[in-house]
């Protein structure tokens, strides 16, 4: 097998690589003075099964451009298969037709990206399940929890802890990661006026001197998980923290963080950390790069993926 890094999160394929005991591949990813997308593999891939590392977060057609165009020279270079792994999905919360003569684009990216010469997709925490079936190709989507809940068994093994999830949507996740951890849930009610603006109405579920824990697929402006923080503190809690997959986070959203009643929040490294970010008091990040590691040899060894979810 070999490794390719594009350059969306290259610490995190370094890391994997690492985990693997195996060089990236000698790749150039750059581009031509009118910013177009030049991709050259300075090494042999025919017959050899690849891993394309690549999220595509911001800038997100860039990374989505930079993918697809490793993915069609590693075609013409005869690979025999070529696997994306996807930390992050960018496109994913355009999932359906929010309305009227709307797109549904993370469909649209699942057919560029097989058109481009993907055989399979790996990646992570999607934000709707139903985008596995948006390909005609194997998808396997990996969890977060198993790391979340050896991390928080790690830092809270005392704590009266109680798993929150910021909204309805996110029950599921949230009662996953509550069952591995054999503790409480509770839910926050919200209702969202527009896009990136939400109003918290009620908290389900007594939270009262417990350690809440927040649980999320995306942080992107912050808003709701910051109301989140503050609903649960006003009902009583005793601290707050937050564990969310992916950190988008736009805007404000490190400030607003920073600014909120979060001890802590905890991201995986699925996104490059940004200087602002890793200059934030309360914002850390765990390694999915053993976590990646171990689907990637699942995968070219042909054994159980499903198993890495336990």
């Amino acid at each position: 097998m070999k490794i390719v890094a594009c350059n969306s999160n290259l610490p995190l394929a370094e890391a994997v690589a690492a985990e693997l005991h195996l060089p990236l591949c000698n790749v150039s990813v750059r581009r031509f003075a009118d910013a177009e997308v030049f991709v050259e593999i300075h090494e042999n891939v025919r017959g050899e099964d690849v891993f394309v590392i690549q999220s595509t977060c911001a800038p997100t057609n860039d990374n989505l451009m930079e993918l697809l165009i490793m993915l069609d020279a590693l075609r013409r270079g005869s690979a025999r298969r070529i696997t994306a792994v996807m930390p992050y999905f960018g496109y994913a919360r355009q999932d359906r037709k929010s309305g009227p003569r709307t797109p549904i684009s993370a469909k649209l990216v699942a057919n560029i990206l097989v058109e481009a010469g993907a055989n399979r997709i790996l990646t992570m925490d999607l934000h709707a399940m139903q985008i596995q079936g948006f390909f005609d190709i194997p998808v396997d989507n990996l969890y977060a929890a198993p790391l979340f809940v050896r991390d928080i068994k790690a830092r809270h093994a005392d704590r009266p802890i109680m798993i929150v999830s910021p909204d309805v949507g996110g029950v599921v996740r949230a009662r996953q990661l509550g069952q591995r951890l054999n503790t409480d849930l509770a839910i926050i009610d919200k209702r969202r006026e527009r896009a990136g603006v939400s109003e918290v109405m009620n908290v389900i579920g007594d939270v009262r001197g417990r350690y809440c824990i927040l649980v999320d697929d995306i942080v992107d402006s912050g808003g709701s998980l910051c109301n989140a923080a503050r609903a649960v503190m006003e009902h009583g809690a005793e601290a707050v923290e937050a564990y969310v997959t992916h950190g988008v986070l736009t805007g404000q959203a490190v400030e607003r963080i920073t600014n909120s009643p979060l001890k802590m929040l905890t991201l995986t490294d699925s996104i490059a950390a940004t200087d602002i970010v890793a200059a934030a008091p309360n914002i850390r990040q765990i390694s999915t790069a053993e976590l990646l590691s171990r689907a990637m040899r699942a995968v070219a060894d042909e054994s159980s993926v499903s198993s890495l979810f336990d």
